[in-house]
């Protein structure tokens, strides 16, 4: 038994044949308030354990917009902001995550679906051209771009990976979503999501929707008792009229198998539950005879045959995971959700917004003049005091009443710890000047610059790999909702090879489990065409394109290319290691073939032309010389003696008799009779 609910053994076998119709009476529903009840209580206390995180979460926000100091400014009785206690912030560290965004962006992964096994090579074709118009059509890339900017401000970015059958009128498709950490509850202590007991997305959402959607809901009282956690909005928001939408995702047992069940909730009221589906999907059965639907002769009933199980017995979704995936920054025991950047550098930029803010004043303070003045003072102090008035008026002239008060001016020293927290904050974070366009002192040469931008970047690639890591996942779930969902063919547009377009049609009939036929008359069972992932950039970075270019222009200068030196050549490629090496290789071969292909038939032609029109020969030698190929040059006809050629036009070598004897009896004994 698991959250209160028993394991039950598998009701239904595909293609097993229904013949009398469920008794409605008796269903009895598995998850109800009660149930409901339950797991709320677990969703409480996920929500005590999560508090220090989400506290967190809410801080940095502020800290990412520079609004750090508002919860640290002091105010009067009345409210009001005291003066003086203002502190500049200063953007050091939005800079450090800016950067590191851009890093991300230069990256955009791209996934490329390799096979398992000979038999799913095209599939595994299909299937890499086929994902990325998924993604696209779910605006993957701003989704990206959005979990990169929360992965860097708070230490780690959710996915959520789910089926919306609303899609494409009812016809249902894939969608890939950002989710908030606010929103998302787990066992507290786990480190990896999918080993938590269950699973709670909670979302608000307006009262009237809800009715609208959920008539049930009508007469009941749906206002949550629970409360999310709020970011600090510019904007009054009110969620008064809001109410706590749950999803649970739990799982329980069935035929020795874990199952993914889901439940949606609102306070006890269960709007949606997999295990209460218990219902096939089904088909009619025709009889061949009369070609109408069978009916069971005794009961009268239609005969039915079962095309998928219930959900309640495969599951929410078949592949058994729960559909999110958390790419963490920095991992720390105890939780599944890392530290960022904002976590790592606000010390020190709490530093460097004092320092700048003593400095600043000390400025400000010395470049205004101040005077002591005693009570008798015989001037005009409004007037002394307007920096408008062109004339102060006194009654006596006296330095004891009105003197200057002098200040002295900050050391450098200040200045000097000032840039040093600044450095401390750049080399903590790998946020360096030069990663940035800058270079350092002596440094001026666009490759000495472009290396050092490029050993700088290693902090970023690190960040980087932990996103293909998460895409791995990503990619893993978005095929596995292939595999359930795409019963029906849909059609892709793909931009091949030259920017051709092409519409392909695709469903899931060669991915899902395929029959293995029988084996010294044993049953072999199904095969389930598996796929590994290799995730890359879609795009390089500039200095990637950079030393690729350049590659590509040594090879040029050299005569890689050149298909007289194709030996020499791949033998160099072999000892060398560089992105897109196998291309290259095959492009050298490709040329190496052409050209033994092109000399053939270059001498066949040169043989062919001395024998009978000697006259075409300057031609053929001119377009070979245009081909970059050196013939040796061609014999004066009255000079040399008639070229002999055998019956392929070939020319004749001299020879023994011996050898010339026994080729003309091969040749005799191959040709038909």
């Amino acid at each position: 038994m698991q959250n209160g609910i028993p394991n039950t053994k598998p009701e239904h076998k595909e293609g097993e044949l229904i013949t009398e119709k469920p008794d409605e009476s008796k269903l009895v529903m598995k998850v109800t308030s009660a149930t409901v009840q339950k797991a709320r209580t677990i969703l409480d206390k996920y929500k005590a354990g999560k508090k220090n995180l989400e506290n967190k979460i809410v801080e940095n926000e502020q800290w990412w917009k520079l609004r750090h100091w508002e919860q640290t400014r002091e105010t009067d009785k009345n409210g009001e902001e005291k003066k003086n206690k203002y502190i500049p912030a200063t953007a050091w560290l939005w800079n450090v995550i800016q950067s590191k965004h851009a890093d991300m962006e230069d990256a955009y992964p791209e996934p490329n679906i390799l096979p398992r096994e000979a038999g799913d090579v095209e599939e595994a074709k299909r299937l890499s051209s086929i994902i990325p118009v998924v993604l696209e059509q779910n605006d993957f890339h701003t989704t990206y771009s959005d979990c990169c900017w929360y992965k860097l401000k708070q230490g780690a970015a959710i996915y959520g990976i789910f089926w919306d059958a609303q899609k494409h009128n009812g016809l249902g498709d894939i969608s890939i979503k950002k989710i908030d950490a606010i929103n998302l509850f787990w066992e507290p202590g786990i480190t990896d999501i999918q080993k938590s007991k269950n699973l709670f997305h909670v979302e608000l959402v307006d009262n009237d929707t809800l009715i609208q959607k959920y008539p049930q809901l009508k007469d009941k009282s749906i206002r949550s008792d629970g409360e999310l956690a709020k970011y600090i909005y510019d904007d009054a928001v009110d969620t008064s009229e809001k109410s706590e939408v749950v999803d649970w995702y739990y799982h329980t047992c069935y035929g020795g198998k874990n199952v993914l069940q889901y439940c949606k909730f609102v306070g006890d009221t269960v709007l949606y539950a997999s295990e209460n589906d218990t219902e096939p999907l089904t088909q009619p059965v025709i009889d061949p005879e009369t070609g109408t639907i069978a009916v069971n002769p005794e009961t009268g009933n239609e005969v039915s045959r079962v095309i998928r199980k219930s959900i309640s017995e495969t599951g929410w979704y078949e592949h058994g995971l729960y559909p999110f995936v958390i790419d963490s920054l920095f991992d720390i025991e105890g939780s599944p959700f890392g530290y960022g950047y904002t976590d790592i550098c606000k010390d020190t930029q709490v530093s460097i917004d004092n320092l700048n803010n003593a400095i600043v004043r000390n400025a400000l303070m010395g470049s205004k003049p101040r005077y002591f003045a005693t009570d008798s003072c015989n001037v005009n102090l409004d007037e002394f005091a307007d920096w408008e008035n062109d004339i102060v008026h006194v009654t006596t002239m006296s330095e004891e009443t009105l003197r200057e008060i002098k200040m002295s001016g900050l050391s450098g020293t200040y200045v000097d710890v000032l840039n040093t927290q600044i450095s401390m904050l750049k080399e903590t974070s790998g946020n360096r000047d030069v990663n940035n366009g800058g270079s350092q002192s002596g440094v001026t040469a666009a490759s000495a610059l472009a290396v050092l931008q490029e050993a700088g970047n290693k902090g970023s690639r690190d960040n980087i790999s932990t996103t293909y890591i998460a895409m791995n996942k990503i990619t893993f779930m978005v095929i596995e909702l292939i595999r359930q969902f795409y019963d029906v063919p849909r059609q892709f547009r793909i931009i091949g090879a030259k920017g051709a377009t092409s519409f392909i049609p695709y469903d899931n009939s060669k991915i899902k489990p395929q029959p293995q036929g029988e084996d010294f008359d044993m049953d072999m069972g199904f095969r389930v065409p598996e796929f590994d992932i290799k995730v890359s950039a879609q795009k390089a970075s500039p200095y990637n394109k950079l030393s690729q270019n350049e590659l590509a222009l040594q090879f040029y200068q050299l005569q890689f290319f050149n298909p007289q030196n194709t030996t020499q050549a791949l033998a160099c490629l072999e000892m060398m290691d560089f992105e897109g090496k196998d291309d290259v290789i095959a492009t050298v071969s490709q040329n190496g073939t052409l050209m033994q292909a092109f000399m053939s038939l270059l001498q066949l032609a040169m043989g062919m032309a001395q024998a009978h029109n000697p006259t075409v020969m300057p031609a053929i030698m001119q377009n070979a010389a245009m081909a970059g190929i050196t013939m040796p040059a061609p014999v004066a006809a009255g000079n040399a003696e008639r070229v002999q050629t055998d019956s392929t036009g070939s020319i004749k070598r001299d020879e023994h008799p011996f050898v010339a004897n026994a080729r003309e009896k091969v040749q005799n004994s191959t040709q038909p009779r």
